[in-house]
């Protein structure tokens, strides 16, 4: 476990360059947008690189296809790189590699990893009314907190306690897609790769480009929160990492491979949106203990402003053994050998404490 520890804390430092291999399914259509996108922001070189060896690869397989894929859009022709040429290519203003841009949206989360910047006005009484619509109820017959319930709490819902994610199969948990929430974060590179997995939790997230700021702008890990060895050659490493990107520039390296220097580490701000069926089943999934601990640092600033807003709703938003415990499902922690040592089920939100 210490090891598994050190080793995601030392993630941070690793570069957005560093070499990966993976098994990438996607369907047909899927590729066809890949090719028509492939000259787009963050990285068009390597994309198309990409992309074209897997066209390829489709058209030795099926020389059909060939009738039916587009060219890819030309860069200059797409809405991001008009902005960019105008907010980057002439004067620094306010963009994300500014100080006055990045004090302004930190200074906005009031010391939270994720804040709630906006939701639906009327959240839980829109999900008590969609439970009713299910059963064709009045609200005389099943009253708010009764219908609320039935669709979040796992004694009435036990299939929100089951170790496969089950909302949409169900018809009152399928009522969790109406209300909403709007989000406003700031993560790191490597944290935001997690939070990305999560794709019913959309976010208009930036280019790598505008993070090119001439001084090192990052996330800590809770680990190196204290001084010491490793904080100082953090640090270093941060430092020396800005300066070969500055070098780059002087040398006159477009920012696009300038960008692949950004170490995992680089704070990305952002505002991400989402229904409450899939920001309930992410909160599941990351207020676990064993999540990567800067995502779960976020999925509870998100649970502790939704309960506090709507506490009808907030009060489900639970880790998997919390879930599982009023489900009544066993064993309560579905993390076998992984098991955190901790009781969480039996604790409330604000009692939760990561020993790392």
């Amino acid at each position: 476990a210490i090891r598994k520890r050190a080793l995601e804390v030392a993630r941070y430092v690793l570069p957005v360059a560093t070499f990966t291999t993976l098994y990438h399914t996607i369907s047909a259509v899927t590729l066809f947008r890949y090719r028509r996108l492939a000259a787009s922001f963050d990285a068009p070189a390597e994309q198309r690189i990409v992309v074209d060896a897997m066209t390829e690869a489709l058209l030795a397989h099926d020389p059909s296809y060939a009738a039916v894929l587009e060219e890819p859009i030309p860069l200059e022709e797409t809405p991001e790189f008009a902005l960019a040429e105008r907010l980057l290519g002439g004067p620094r203003g306010d963009r994300p590699g500014d100080a006055s841009f990045r004090e302004r949206f930190d200074a906005g989360l009031g010391g939270r990893v994720s804040r709630l910047v906006d939701r639906k006005a009327r959240n839980e009484e829109l999900l008590a009314e969609a439970v009713r619509e299910v059963v064709g109820a009045t609200p005389e017959a099943l009253p708010d907190d009764e219908a609320i319930a039935l669709a979040i709490d796992p004694v009435a819902n036990r299939l929100l306690g089951e170790s496969l994610n089950l909302t949409d199969h169900g018809k009152l948990a399928r009522a969790l897609h109406h209300p909403a929430y709007t989000f406003r974060k700031k993560l790191s590179h490597t944290a935001d790769s997690q939070d990305q997995r999560h794709r019913t939790t959309p976010a208009s997230r930036p280019t790598l480009h505008a993070y090119l700021s001439d001084e090192p702008d990052t996330v800590t890990p809770m680990l190196l929160a204290e001084p010491g060895e490793a904080k100082a050659l953090y640090d270093e490493t941060m430092a020396r990492t800005w300066e070969s990107i500055a070098r780059l520039r002087a040398l006159g390296v477009p920012d696009e491979f300038r960008a692949y220097l950004l170490p995992n580490a680089v704070a990305l701000r952002f505002t991400e949106s989402a229904d409450l069926a899939g920001l309930r089943h992410k909160l599941a999934m990351r207020l676990c203990f064993n999540a990567q601990e800067e995502i779960w640092r976020a999925s509870l600033d998100e649970a502790e402003q939704v309960r506090d807003a709507e506490p009808r709703i907030g009060r489900w938003l639970l880790p998997p053994c919390g879930l599982r415990a009023r489900a009544g499902a066993k064993p309560v922690c579905p993390e076998g050998e992984r098991f955190c040592g901790v009781l969480v089920w039996k604790q409330d939100l604000s009692d939760y404490r990561r020993l790392l």
